[in-house]
């Protein structure tokens, strides 16, 4: 039944595209992020859903697009852009081909739908259409996990969403981090949007949707999701003026809440102070301290999925108390082909020095541009201009935490936060529009302004 009703989903935007052909950017969006073909096992799986949606995305925007002309090709794009012909070469000389060709299958059409989804986000509308779509795809898992999470479901690597697979957003540490960078789009939506009425009941599947998100790392029990949490924290706090007094608020429904957490959890979570003990936590370290010895040896990378090549030794301690006295015990672990937990020596060991670099400077072009599109549009208060601002300082909020998230997962390429900065990048093409514009504007005489006023109101 699910299968059909995804068949039935899908049929209808296609052919809703006829019509309006941005929707079929939309469509493309959703295939990005709930990778229907992996639910469905008959028929879904059999449909080339990606590549239609593609060939009818591209196809349409050359073809019937009326405001590509608008479209600007910004500095990140071209960013994006560097990094894909880069990773084609390293793709080229890896140290394991047959493997770096899987992971590269998918990694090109993140790149390659990022630098081109911010061509056909021309308008307040249509930017706004997009985020929404993402946001209420994402909501098809998280919710999922998070209904599951509520009652009594979930474990690390049990909390099964939607499909029993374990790669990109149904992934456990990944959905964890994607969930949390959500939060300040789906209010910024919830307050800002137009899609949808801004009433009670957009307010209210809006928290709803807020704390499946948040028990997605309960449910998961994944450590990245608890340090993303606590980064939206902070985020929160910075950008309150009673700070000290919720600060207080939220360290007491935490300790409140810690009787009522699953056991899984709350022993996971124990490993983070005492990551000694705990093999997954002391390998990571081992496999970051290989990678950089591996980048010194191999400045330019080596290729997707290098991390095959290492071979780490781990010093486990473990101490067990007793009633009068504590046993510590020592151990020696031989860990090989440990993936590297992390994006930036994810980075450094498939694309070397160089990608890194580019990887750097790819998400640090965008935090500043964001800043300045907060900071420049926060006064204004026309219709035309408010929703800017807020929009930059969701998406700030959401990279942040991302980057925060990515120290601890290897998520350098993942599909969400490659939208993320395409939906960063329109945004910063289509202020310069409506800068343009308003220059435009003011240069015209007092009168005819009155009157272009009079008119729109």
């Amino acid at each position: 039944m699910t299968e059909v009703f995804l068949l039935g989903f899908f049929v209808i935007l296609l052919l809703a595209g006829l019509k309006h052909p941005f929707v079929w950017v939309l469509l493309y969006l959703y295939i990005e992020i709930v990778s229907p073909s992996k639910v469905g096992t008959q028929i879904l799986a059999s449909i080339q859903m990606s590549l239609i949606t593609f060939g009818a995305m591209v196809g349409g925007w050359l073809l019937f697009d009326k405001t590509k002309g608008k479209a600007r090709f910004g500095m990140r794009q071209g960013l994006i852009v560097a990094l894909l012909l880069y990773c084609l070469v390293t793709t080229g000389s890896a140290d394991f081909p047959d493997s770096a060709a899987e992971k590269w299958d998918w990694v090109w059409k993140s790149l390659i739908f990022a630098a081109f989804l911010p061509l056909t986000l021309t308008s307040r509308l249509r930017i706004e259409g997009a985020i929404m779509f993402y946001v209420l795809s994402l909501s098809v898992i998280v919710i999922n996990g998070g209904v599951k999470t509520f009652l009594g479901g979930g474990g690390y690597g049990r909390l099964r969403l939607l499909v029993d697979d374990n790669s990109g957003l149904y992934e456990s540490s990944i959905i964890a981090c994607a969930a949390i960078t959500a939060i300040p789009l789906i209010w910024w939506v919830a307050t800002h949007g137009r899609v949808f009425p801004r009433d009670w009941k957009t307010k209210a599947f809006a928290a709803g949707y807020t704390f499946a998100a948040i028990l997605i790392p309960i449910g998961t029990s994944a450590r990245t999701g608890l340090v993303c949490l606590a980064v939206f924290g902070l985020l929160l706090l910075v950008q309150m003026k009673r700070r000290v007094l919720y600060g207080a608020l939220m360290a007491v429904a935490m300790v409140a809440s810690i009787p009522f957490l699953p056991a899984s959890f709350t022993e996971r979570m124990a490993t983070i102070q005492n990551y000694q003990a705990d093999q997954s936590a002391s390998s990571r370290l081992a496999v970051w301290e290989w990678t950089i010895d591996y980048a010194m040896e191999n400045p330019f990378g080596g290729g997707f999925t290098a991390y095959r090549a290492n071979s780490i030794e781990i010093d486990l301690v473990e101490e067990n108390r007793g009633a009068n006295a504590s046993l510590v015990t020592e151990k020696t672990v031989v860990d090989k082909a440990r993936a590297y937990h992390s994006s930036y020596f994810e980075m450094l060991g498939e694309q070397g020095w160089p990608g890194l670099g580019l990887f750097l400077l790819l998400h640090g072009l965008g935090l500043w541009h964001l800043r300045k599109l907060y900071k420049g549009w926060k006064n204004r208060t026309s219709e035309r201009d408010r929703w800017v601002s807020p929009l930059a300082l969701a998406l700030q909020q959401s990279h942040i935490i991302y980057l925060v998230g990515a120290v601890f997962v290897g998520i350098a390429f993942q599909p969400f936060i490659m939208l993320i900065i395409a939906f960063q990048a329109a945004l910063w093409s289509y202020s310069k529009i409506l800068e343009g514009e308003a220059s435009i504007d003011d240069s015209r005489p007092l009168r005819m302004r009155e009157k272009a006023s009079a008119a729109t109101a």
